[in-house]
């Protein structure tokens, strides 16, 4: 049996962005046992993938003590191939038949997905997808029932400077859920992840209780992405559920300011970006990313609006 190694993130984003690589060694390989190391913020993405023998989670340590741990977890193994997204010394110290590392060779102005394929060398760009166990579907399946579409939104980002305003994204659930909107009458789920409670609330709360469905720190990152591909289309800051949704295959627009869209935005789908880029965005007298304020404002809703409704028609045509 074919043994790989799968060295990968422990951001959302960057884990989804390898799931295309992950899917592409399911398929090729299908009886191999992959073990996959990462991050544990996003175990769950991987467990319940078919071929995944075992996931190594990496909590990060001082001196590169997570480092350590992996190697003297994996050193014992002959693995028939090792492909490291981290480029780590983990990878150059084991015994592996083949080895595809996450180098400088790597074209790092291309989308991160495109990057991803570049170190297995592949001609083909595999698209991230996602699995989900019985357990996950089921619990999203409660949390949001049947019963008519649902527009999801996702108004948090981990930086508030790439985070969209509450009062737009308001605006714009109005207009898209509203008469000659894309989904007129739908559902409004929002979703955010724990820490994010404070820029989720407010569309939350403006939302009419019948049609509200929380989901702001519900339970974990692949809980959230499962509920996500329960809804007809997603709009979302630059955010992990963003990239969550796209490989869920649910039509989706991410919200670009102070970002790189050309190798961040949502995989197959949509995206707007301010008029402004991140180059343009942050220079000005003082800036500080610790500091920085809200650099979205750029983008307005009308901008948004027929942006998400470009996506949708797509959609449809396909």
């Amino acid at each position: 049996m074919k043994k790989i190694l799968f060295i990968t993130a422990t951001r959302i984003g960057d884990a989804v962005f390898s799931m295309g690589l992950l899917d592409h060694m399911v398929r090729t390989w299908p009886q191999a046992s992959i073990t996959v190391a990462c991050g544990p913020l996003v175990e769950g993405f991987f467990t319940p993938v078919p071929g995944v023998a075992r996931v190594i989670v990496l909590k990060k340590e001082k001196r590169a003590g997570h480092w350590r741990k992996l190697w003297k977890q994996v050193v014992t193994t002959r693995w028939d191939m090792v492909v490291d997204l981290r480029n780590s010394a983990v990878s150059r110290l084991i015994c592996a038949k083949k080895r595809y590392i996450f180098g400088p060779a790597i074209d790092r102005n291309k989308h991160k997905v495109e990057q991803n394929a570049a170190v297995m060398r592949l001609t083909g760009v595999p698209a991230p997808r996602l699995w989900f166990s019985p357990e996950t579907l089921a619990r999203a399946a409660a949390l949001v029932p049947d019963g008519g579409p649902v527009l999801g939104v996702g108004p948090a980002a981990n930086w508030l400077a790439k985070t969209w305003p509450a009062d737009r994204f308001i605006e714009l659930i109005d207009i898209l859920t509203g008469p000659g909107g894309i989904l007129p009458g739908a559902r409004i789920a929002v979703i955010a992840a724990p820490g994010e409670e404070a820029q989720a609330r407010p569309v939350l709360d403006s939302i009419p209780p019948e049609r509200r469905i929380d989901l702001i720190a519900k339970g974990r990152p692949e809980l959230a992405a499962a509920c996500i591909a329960r809804c007809a289309f997603f709009v979302g800051n630059d955010s992990g559920l963003t990239h969550c949704a796209a490989a869920a295959g649910v039509p989706t627009l991410g919200l670009y300011g102070p970002s790189w869209p050309h190798i961040y935005r949502p995989w197959g789908q949509g995206f707007v970006a301010t008029p402004k880029n991140f180059a343009q965005l942050i220079d000005y007298p003082g800036y500080d990313s610790k500091t920085a304020p809200c650099l979205m404002e750029g983008l307005s809703v009308e901008m948004v609006a027929s942006a998400a409704h470009d996506v949708w028609m797509k959609t449809a045509r396909r």
